[in-house]
């Protein structure tokens, strides 16, 4: 029959489909069948081909159909697709916009010498210059309570306006692009994606589109944005423009379109943000990368989690093991999770951070033998004793911390007070968690350390849980490379490479201790305890 698989070898097996599932789908992507008889009657043939005349308009207006009026901002007189080009250009802000209101661009592609209204084969698009954030909250000084110093319009509006209410920011950059080339496509296999910016339109008996123009809306992004106050009369706006190949633009509007689907799903601004700046600020190549190494990431924290749950559900004793090692985890993930949450970061990250804290709680159930019994709303806990076994390692992890704590807590308290003094806040709340995380960050491998001295102590690492810690070592350097993609804290960032050190001592102690059957494993048992079967008679 069928050999037993693992649930390992199944799940490896399901994410290698889902890599060449992607992959298929990429490929289907960026290439697109061209009309393989062009002067066939099925054939789609672009207006570009014939060279026209064209000009570049960009008005701004109140509503999307310009109904209330219209305002020309630029125009590119003898504008070429193939010529990519920037410009600066001042936008006078209407009463309702600085108002906390709208503002629409609305970008045609016309004939030249003639108005856009006036021309029948003209494309154009609307897109928004404003959107909605939250105003960042002011930070000041905890002591002297001097705020930092800003201009008198901007007092006056952080003084009058709700910080508890979205805010209209001005997007300042406007890029554009253009497919330039001479493409046919076949009526038969046009793509969905290119189908909706698609005007097509009859001359005899041939089907002629016009120019593909699409508005880069991934390049929008938070660090761009301004702040619309009652006095910005106006307001600079970059209008950039370059062609783009076919295969990119269909990319584009893929991923364009996820990031919407995101922001339908509840992600804000500025987590649309954080995904917006892995496509646009990233090469090509690199960004493959990236794909193919979220991926693995993804498949080395299921099966991280898989074991790190499968080893502590069997944990009965805790020989070996750093007790104060496992309750530092647990508290250095959730001053990390309260960190991230204060700092507004992307749910990328935060939402790993928060399952983390979950799973370390629970450890530290398991690790201190702690049982919950509840008395209507009240709960007792109750502590299971130790063994000397475990009595022992208690000890060696108490001597490990106590040489610890002579370095650890003179460094974390004159770094908050030194931050109390010199560093703004935007509350008493926010100094503790930043003090407390810059701790952690900073000293936090120190209480690694217990587990590496109750590893030498003991001449043995039999005790880890060596397939978990893999998987984990493994996103650790997986994390490196994220830590250049993915916006986060400097902190959180420099963390990343902090635990690829510790990462290396254990490997160090990995071989430096080889196994010994005689030692407890991770299950707290020894292999010369199992019982042995029958012996083989030929």
């Amino acid at each position: 029959m069928f050999p037993k698989a693992s649930f390992t070898s199944l799940i490896v097996g399901v994410f290698l489909l889902y890599v060449l599932h992607t992959c298929w789908v990429m490929y289907g992507i960026v290439y697109t069948k061209p009309c393989e008889k062009p002067k066939a009657d099925n054939c789609i043939s672009p207006y570009l081909a014939g060279k026209p005349r064209l000009q570049l308009s960009v008005y701004t207006a109140l509503r999307p159909n310009a109904d209330g009026g219209h305002s020309l901002i630029h125009r590119e007189e003898e504008f070429d697709v193939n010529t990519p080009f920037e410009r600066l250009v001042n936008v006078s802000l209407p009463k309702k916009t600085r108002k906390n209101g709208t503002l629409y661009a609305m970008v045609f592609v016309h004939q030249a010498g003639v108005t856009p209204w006036q021309d029948p084969h003209q494309v154009h698009l609307v897109t928004q210059l404003t959107t909605y954030m939250m105003p960042k909250p002011p930070e000041i000084s905890l002591i002297t309570g001097q705020d930092d110093p800003q201009k008198p319009d901007q007092q006056k509006q952080s003084g009058d306006s709700d910080l508890d209410r979205p805010v209209s920011h001005w997007r300042s950059r406007l890029t554009l692009n253009v497919v330039s080339e001479n493409f046919q496509f076949d009526r038969e296999a046009l793509p969905g994606d290119v189908h909706r910016y698609m005007r097509v339109y009859q001359n005899g008996k041939k089907m002629i589109y016009l120019p593909l123009l699409f508005v880069d809306e991934l390049s929008n992004r938070v660090k761009d944005l301004m702040e619309i106050n009652s006095s910005s009369t106006e307001l600079p706006l970059t209008i950039s423009y370059d062609s783009i190949a076919l295969g990119k633009l269909r990319f584009w509007i893929h991923m364009q379109d996820a990031v919407y689907s995101l922001q339908q799903f509840g992600f804000t601004e500025k987590d649309a943000d954080e995904i917006k700046g892995i496509f646009v600020d990233t090469n090509l190549y690199f960004l493959a990368l990236t794909f193919f190494v979220a991926a693995f990431h993804l498949l080395f924290d299921f099966l991280a989690f898989k074991n790190d749950i499968s080893f502590w559900k069997h944990k009965k004793s805790m020989v070996g093991m750093s007790s104060r090692a496992v309750l530092w985890r647990c508290f250095s993930t959730i001053v990390i999770f309260l960190y991230l949450l204060d700092e507004q970061t992307s749910l990328l990250v935060l939402i790993p951070a928060g399952i983390g804290s979950l799973i370390e709680i629970w450890k530290v159930k398991k690790a201190f033998k702690i049982h919950v019994i509840w008395r209507g709303l009240i709960p007792t806990f109750l502590f299971g004793k130790q063994d000397e076994s475990e009595k022992r390692t208690g000890e060696y992890d108490t001597l490990a911390m106590k040489y610890l704590s002579y370095l650890l807590y003179p460094l974390c308290l004159g770094g908050a007070g030194y931050a109390l003094v010199f560093v703004k806040y935007k509350s008493w709340y926010s100094w503790i968690i930043n003090s407390l995380v810059n701790g952690v960050y900073a000293f936090g491998f120190l209480f690694m350390l217990p587990q590496l001295f109750v590893n030498y102590k003991m001449k043995s690492v039999a005790h880890l849980p060596w397939k978990a810690f893999m998987y984990k070592a493994f996103n650790t350097f997986i994390d490196d490379v994220f830590a250049f993609v993915i916006t986060m804290p400097t902190s959180h960032r420099l963390a990343c490479f902090r635990d690829d050190v510790v990462f290396l001592v254990y490997l160090y102690q990995r071989w430096l201790y080889p196994v010994d059957k005689t030692r407890v494993n991770e299950y707290g048992v020894s292999y010369d305890e199992e019982p042995k079967g029958k012996p083989h008679k030929d």
